[in-house]
């Protein structure tokens, strides 16, 4: 990956300015908690401004802005729609977006979440977004860093981090989760994905999903890719509901705990940012847990 770019509000507000004056005198701030592929400010009230961080994550901005288009008013929640799409300038290299602000707080920073209520929500979510015709998504691979491609992409990588966790980890039943994970494909037509369903991208309101953000690394391909919070944050009743409701092979389950390995993995040994401290908990639920 390039170099990661920062920005501040006052390149933010500058750009605004110079390609949107019409919002030229709304506040710009920072949002509190940021991503790690783009940074995102408030501008003024009832807008965001997104901003890819490198090159590699720049080139999901059009992609982006034309699934958003497509799947607004399609799913069951609500997705930040893209209002404009602004170009290099002001010393930022990249193509960046303003959207619609959606109000709620991320499951993560929700208390009390009903996480039976949640696993059912997100799982009817997921088969709503399964469901549409997928001629407006691209066709998995790079821009979607291999989310919705087959999990044998990341192979390599699985074994490098096995290879550094020696003697930290069980390698041998890491290697026996891994083979069954990149033992079957989907043979299905492909369907949407969104390809990073993580307790931060998913916005609760009174206590019920009420949004779906951070679109960029979706497209259309195997749906295996989403189903990681089996593992990373579902457990018990509430797996167990997850499943029911997203249904699907067990062969598709298998490759979805795949991701959930690989990703852990590949955290643990430092090779795929922030997150370490909860991966060795998402290890151990992959290990313990085959659905």
């Amino acid at each position: 990956m390039s170099r990661p770019v920062d920005v501040d509000e006052r390149v933010v507000a500058e750009l605004v300015e110079e390609q949107f004056p019409r919002w030229a005198n709304m506040p710009v701030r920072a949002v509190v908690r940021q991503g790690w592929d783009n940074r995102t400010f408030r501008l003024g009230d009832d807008l965001s401004v997104r901003l890819p961080r490198a090159e590699s994550y720049a080139a999901a901005v059009q992609k982006e802005s034309r699934a958003l288009d497509f799947l607004d008013g399609r799913l069951p929640v609500s997705v930040p729609s893209v209002v404009a799409l602004g170009e290099p300038g002001r010393g930022y290299p990249f193509p960046w977006s303003i959207r619609r602000w959606l109000a709620g707080d991320t499951v993560d920073e929700s208390a009390g979440i009903d996480r039976v209520q949640l696993a059912i929500d997100l799982g009817s979510l997921l088969r709503a977004l399964m469901s549409l015709p997928t001629d407006a998504g691209t066709a998995a691979g790079r821009h979607s860093f291999y989310r919705g491609s087959h999990p044998s992409a990341y192979s390599d990588d699985v074994h490098a981090a096995l290879e550094q966790l020696h003697g930290k980890v069980d390698a041998e039943h890491c290697r026996s989760v891994w083979l069954t994970a990149t033992t079957s494909a989907w043979d299905l037509p492909p369907v949407w994905f969104h390809g990073d369903v993580a307790v931060g991208n998913l916005l609760v309101s009174e206590g019920r999903l009420s949004a779906m953000i951070d679109f960029g690394t979706c497209g259309v391909g195997d749906p295996a890719c989403d189903l990681v919070m089996a593992w990373t944050y579902f457990e018990g009743d509430a797996r167990d509901a997850f499943r029911d409701v997203v249904g699907l092979d067990i062969a598709t389950w298998q490759r979805a705990r795949g991701w959930a390995l690989w990703k852990a993995l590949v955290t643990l040994s430092g090779g795929s940012g922030p997150g370490g401290d909860d991966s060795w908990r998402v290890l151990d639920e992959v290990l313990a847990s085959p659905l």
